[in-house]
């Protein structure tokens, strides 16, 4: 899968994905029609699918636009989103696969930023793939619980923890640097934290999208519950004791 990340909104990226049909193309999260629409114009290519992760306007603004000058585009997005998603047509569960422009999107259940929110995830079948997580993840830290709980939360968590290492995370916001900033207070004898800072800090106006799953693994806080380090720091038990103060400390 061909992914290229458009900037939209100021903070937010709007994903668009293209497999082996040379003249097709999926958007993620398409919170702003106009820079779709210069990239499509730009390809030659016509818009097949929209793959929403959540029902928030930041990710679904621009789909009464699209679907106005392509009006066959199918709207995918989670079955608890019902009624939250403009256009939507197609309602997602766990374990459900998207066919997308030639390939396949297997869909995770991933609550918690909002109720109904899911992610797709694309396996390369050799250790990696790429998923696309809204704002379930970003780049040391995750979203904010508007609709869900810590525990909801950590069991999305641990899903995209469980994914094959070599993993592409698509988030839909760049935030890393200032998260990853936060995350060293909270983790300060994190060296490879420590490292990842330093790195951010040093090309700072660069993108940080995709990230990838292993180093989320090794300096993200949240995907972190049971290193001992931590936990003896937070003076919490592994697991959902320590993902709960967590959640309650930043």
């Amino acid at each position: 899968m061909e992914v290229t990340a458009l900037p939209a909104l100021g903070d937010n990226y709007i994903f668009m994905l293209c497999g082996d049909a040379p003249d097709r193309a999926a958007a993620v999260d398409p919170g702003d029609a106009r820079p779709v629409l210069r990239w499509l114009e730009k390809s030659g290519r016509r818009l097949e699918s929209i793959l929403i992760t959540h029902h928030h306007p930041d990710h679904t603004a621009g789909i009464p636009r699209l679907r106005e000058l392509f009006p066959g585009t199918g709207v995918c997005g989670g079955a608890g989103d019902r009624g939250r998603i403009p256009g939507q047509a197609r309602f997602l569960s766990e374990g459900d696969a998207v066919p997308v422009c030639g390939a396949a999107a297997g869909v995770l259940e991933v609550p918690g930023h909002t109720r109904g929110h899911i992610a797709y995830f694309f396996d390369d079948g050799r250790g990696g793939g790429d998923l696309f997580s809204g704002d379930t993840v970003f780049g040391g830290t995750i979203g904010n619980l508007f609709e869900g709980t810590p525990d909801d939360m950590f069991a999305s968590l641990q899903k995209i923890r469980a994914l094959p290492g070599a993993t592409r995370i698509w988030c839909a916001h760049e935030y890393t640097l200032q998260f990853v900033r936060e995350a060293a207070r909270v983790d300060p004898d994190n060296e490879r934290l420590g490292r990842r800072l330093a790195a951010l800090e040093g090309a700072a106006d660069r993108p940080t999208v995709p990230l990838a799953l292993a180093e989320e693994c090794a300096t993200n806080p949240f995907f972190r519950w049971d290193a001992p380090g931590l936990c003896e720091r937070l003076g919490t038990a592994p697991g959902i004791e320590t993902f709960r103060r967590l959640c309650a400390v930043t």
